[in-house]
């Protein structure tokens, strides 16, 4: 059910990635090295056979030079029709003194909250 969403939005990551990665004029080797993944490791999330956490995408954006709030979008941790909601997400993921699984927590509420919400009009 939700793995499918997941999947889904992963391949579109990994597929923006890749014309991120070829716009800017990179093999996959260097791309790995500049943000510091291993190059397997960046070849599956490409391929859409992983999802990198929060940190791994800035991480990744640092060294494309691109937003890294767009990968948030396109990895599905940021809803880019939140509104104000964004700045909440953007809040926990960008907090130092969070580790990361405590992060997905966060948004994992966070977003349950939204959608009970919604639901209940």
């Amino acid at each position: 059910m939700a793995k499918g969403k997941v999947g889904k939005t992963v391949e579109t990551l990994g597929e923006y990635l890749k014309e991120q990665r070829t716009s800017a004029q990179l093999s996959l080797r260097q791309l790995a090295e500049q943000a510091g993944v291993s190059n397997p490791y960046l070849s599956q999330i490409e391929r859409g056979l992983r999802k990198p956490s929060a940190e791994v995408l800035q991480q990744i954006a640092k060294a494309l030079r691109i937003s890294a709030e767009q990968l948030y979008i396109r990895a599905g941790i940021v809803s880019p029709t939140d509104g104000g909601g964004g700045s909440v997400e953007l809040a926990v993921l960008a907090d130092p003194n969070l580790t990361e699984r405590q992060k997905q927590s966060l948004l994992e509420v966070y977003a349950s909250f939204l959608a009970l919400n919604s639901s209940e009009g």
